[in-house]
């Protein structure tokens, strides 16, 4: 049988575990040395993927054939700096932000590594979860052809459905998936206080939570936003939008904004059937 390509991985969070786990389990990629902040979190993650080797250094790593720099956003290049300071032998590096470009990893590219990123589009709330769930989840790809080429029959074996974006695109296309996820925990937030501030019972509000939200989410996901949508923009109320925006702004000056730009932004879907 022939050997797997090995793969070193550089940070132990979620992403990195549950990509490494998989490519592991799965029989896709051998993963070979994990280097993170401290020797625990290295062990940490070398236990959840159920392969590879706890680095102590960048300099402990062994050569690879593919890279995956799974550090936050704002370590990305730095870390991609060190690597091309190792003296290792040039391979596939990518990391997996979705508003960063493959050009974080330019230092390598220049010493003739091949380059890209490889966003899920996937809640990785833990690990072991993301494990489960990352079954036909999207992965945007985005780099050099060489890279991209590489990259997508891996992420296909684990499960991903994968496509191609320009770089200039990744800002808007990450934004895309903050407005679809990363939001909604806030706008619940900002609802729960304006109730509990009314005077509804604090009781009560788990029920408005359950109620709500599937109802919202069932309705979104048969009828679409435009069908889905309700409300007094929706309904071109718009005396009453204004006054609820001023409540709301005498109540929090930041929710007030959020409430009339939202509300505009739902009057010309109501209008327009699209944004």
């Amino acid at each position: 049988m022939a050997a797997r390509p090995t793969l070193n991985l550089l940070g132990g969070g979620r992403v990195g575990k549950t990509l490494g786990h998989l490519w592991h389990t799965l029989g896709v990629l051998q993963v070979q040395d994990v280097l993170t902040t401290s020797p625990a979190s290295a062990r940490a993650a070398v236990d959840f993927i159920g392969a590879g080797r706890a680095a102590a250094t960048l300099e402990d790593m062994r050569p690879a054939n593919y890279w995956l720099i799974a550090v936050p956003d704002r370590q990305i290049a730095t870390s991609a700096q060190a690597l091309a300071g190792a003296g290792l032998p040039p391979a596939t590096a990518f990391h997996a932000s979705g508003a960063l470009a493959a050009a974080e990893l330019a230092p390598l590219q220049t010493q003739g590594w091949s380059i890209a990123s490889a966003h899920n589009i996937l809640s990785f709330a833990t690990p072991a979860t993301a494990v489960l769930q990352f079954a036909g989840t999207p992965c945007a790809l985005e780099g050099d052809a060489a890279a991209v080429a590489a990259l997508q029959p891996l992420l296909g074996a684990i499960g991903a459905r994968c496509f191609t974006l320009h770089s200039a695109d990744k800002l808007r296309y990450h934004a895309a998936a903050v407005f679809a996820t990363n939001f909604l925990p806030v706008l619940q937030a900002t609802a729960e206080a304006l109730w509990r501030d009314s005077g509804v019972p604090a009781e009560l509000l788990p029920q408005l939570r359950a109620t709500l939200l599937r109802n919202a989410v069932d309705n979104l996901l048969a009828l679409g936003p435009a069908g889905a949508l309700t409300g007094p923009a929706a309904r071109g109320d718009t005396a009453l939008v204004q006054r609820q925006g001023q409540a709301v702004a005498v109540w929090d000056a930041q929710a007030g904004a959020a409430y009339t730009a939202l509300s505009e932004l739902a009057a010309r879907l109501a209008r327009d059937g699209q944004l």
